[in-house]
């Protein structure tokens, strides 16, 4: 018989007669047992035994595992809640394709209580006075004279009038004459129809302009409360809130800081958008007492009185934390303090 493929078949020696027949069985059953060993090889020659699949995933150590290492930030958790119960929103940087918010505008000056102050608008102004604070006038003072204030150390505020035209002004023939009323006592001033907003806006926005050029710090808009007044015109309380405000915004566009003039029945209205509050005789009136919501928030009073003696009203003042002086009406260079 013959073998698989390209093996020789088996041949058996020679020997003794008597044997042969059992040498012949012996023969077929090797032949027979390795044939069949043979098959299930599947070819002539010894396959190798096959290797045993590696393991899935990682191999495991016979030694002690090596310490993981460190993540570089903790993962992600929910976002905490704020103080007030929300959430707090993603910043510029958490979203891609988002630009950076720009940088917050620089907080405005807010004087504090009992802040010195001097007020001159009238005559070359006097930069020797001890005073923290002055007030001179927007138009009649020069950058110099603002530049030399601030070189001593002070704040300078910008006088404008925002309730009455006045002839004397580089401006004047800016004011029609439907918006301009009854006098008001001053010479070659009128007051304003403040109902007349969108006219008015860019007359006074230039004015603030101006006090912005020259370096000021903050406004101080004077007669803003002409619906007390006999204007020639049907003012209401509301309208002055909403010429009042106006003016806020418009100072607070430039920068500049802006006191309330007077109009002591609206401060509980305007004092959270007023950064100071200029006042002429609250003591000769008795009215002090309504400018209490500016120091409450920490806001200087600008005080004047004209008629009273220091002595009779610098202890109320005192206690009231008023930063108050006496002027003569001329408002020059000369000041009696507390």
């Amino acid at each position: 018989m013959s073998g698989r493929r390209g093996r020789a078949p088996l041949v058996a020696p020679t020997s003794p007669p008597a044997l042969a027949a059992p040498l012949a069985a012996l023969v077929v059953l090797v032949a027979l047992v390795g044939g069949v060993l043979t098959g299930c090889g599947g070819g002539d020659e010894p396959v190798p035994p096959t290797p045993p699949d590696p393991p899935v995933g990682p191999t495991r150590s016979t030694g002690p595992a090596p310490p993981s290492p460190a993540p570089s930030s903790p993962a992600p958790g929910p976002t905490s809640p704020t103080s007030t119960g929300g959430t707090e929103s993603p910043t510029g940087s958490d979203r891609p394709g988002t630009p950076p918010e720009p940088p917050a505008a620089p907080a405005r000056w807010v004087p504090a209580p009992g802040t010195t102050w001097q007020i001159q608008l009238d005559g070359p102004v006097d930069p020797s006075v001890d005073a923290q604070v002055y007030e001179v006038d927007g138009v009649g003072a020069s950058a110099e004279d603002v530049r030399a204030l601030h070189a001593r150390g002070r704040r300078v505020i910008c006088y404008v009038n925002a309730g009455a035209s006045e002839d004397f002004r580089p401006d004047r023939a800016a004011f029609p004459t439907r918006v301009q009323g009854n006098a008001n006592g001053w010479p070659g001033e009128r007051w304003l129809d403040i109902r007349q907003r969108d006219l008015l806006r860019p007359l006074l926005a230039a004015r603030f302009d101006t006090c912005r050029a020259k370096g000021f710090d903050a406004v101080d808009t004077d007669l803003v409360d002409g619906y007390n007044h006999d204007t020639g015109f049907p003012l209401t309380a509301a309208d002055q809130l909403a010429y009042n405000r106006m003016l806020a915004d418009l100072a607070h566009e430039r920068g500049l800081s802006i006191g309330l003039k007077n109009d002591l029945k609206q401060i509980p209205d305007l004092v959270s958008v007023f950064d100071f509050a200029v006042n002429e005789q609250c003591a000769e009136y008795d009215e002090c007492d309504l400018l209490a919501p500016f120091v409450a928030e920490g806001k200087a009073v600008f005080h004047i009185e004209y008629d009273l003696e220091p002595t009779e009203f610098c202890p109320r003042s005192r206690r009231l934390n008023l930063s108050s002086i006496r002027k003569t009406l001329d408002l020059d260079a000369r000041r009696w303090t507390c």
